[in-house]
């Protein structure tokens, strides 16, 4: 298949690769505590780029992460991809955070339960299978004793670092992985396959969803 462009720009790590057939062949990325997206992600790109000896037009499709994550990271990353894609005419596809946050996570069996802090006490979540499917829609919830025990009869893994939290407050049996750390790397398979189906976002309407900083 064709040339994706992934950029991850969802929390202070500035990430963006270059895959084919969903799988990266090169990546850049750097974490900074002063969010540098901004200053450098257009070096990343033209650098990527040029290390493969190839030009912008090659590019088949731009994927972005639209969030939930970082208001100023997304932003950028967002603006970043929409110029890009308008200016080359190419399709613009977007992979959430919860759903960037399964992969490279396998079990067996059970649920994967990818959390991000929202505002108070609430946080993003999702209910995915092993498969990686996606059994409900992001939702904003209350983390309570309660919590989950609808798939109490499952093996169920908490993603994040909201998850160890989480762990202490719920009475349902967890496990939990708290150091995802993400990167334009892991969006490679999704972007691939979201271009194989043609799920293309709409550029004007197009807006990640926004939580922090």
């Amino acid at each position: 298949m064709g040339i994706i462009l992934n950029i991850e720009t969802s929390t202070k790590n500035c990430s963006i690769s270059l895959a084919k057939n969903g799988l990266p062949f090169l990546s850049v990325e750097e974490t900074s505590e002063y969010y540098l997206h901004a200053e450098i992600i257009h070096c990343f790109i033209s650098s990527a780029i040029e290390a493969n000896f190839l030009k912008l037009s090659e590019l088949n499709a731009i994927s972005v992460n639209k969030g939930p994550g970082s208001y100023t990271g997304l932003k950028i990353g967002a603006s970043v991809a929409k110029g890009l894609c308008y200016g080359l005419n190419i399709p613009l596809l977007s992979i959430d955070t919860l759903s960037l946050m399964t992969e490279g996570i396998y079990i067996e069996k059970g649920i994967l339960i990818p959390m991000i802090e929202a505002r108070f006490k609430e946080v993003y979540v999702s209910i995915h299978n092993e498969n990686k499917t996606r059994l409900t829609p992001i939702q904003v919830i209350n983390i309570d004793n309660n919590s989950f025990q609808e798939f109490a009869q499952n093996k169920i893994v908490l993603l994040g670092k909201v998850a160890k939290k989480a762990k202490n407050i719920i009475k349902t049996q967890v496990d939990f992985y708290s150091e995802i750390y993400l990167s334009s790397k892991s969006m490679a398979y999704l972007s691939e396959k979201y271009y194989k189906n043609k799920i293309f976002e709409k550029m004007p309407c197009f807006e990640p969803l926004y939580t922090i900083n």
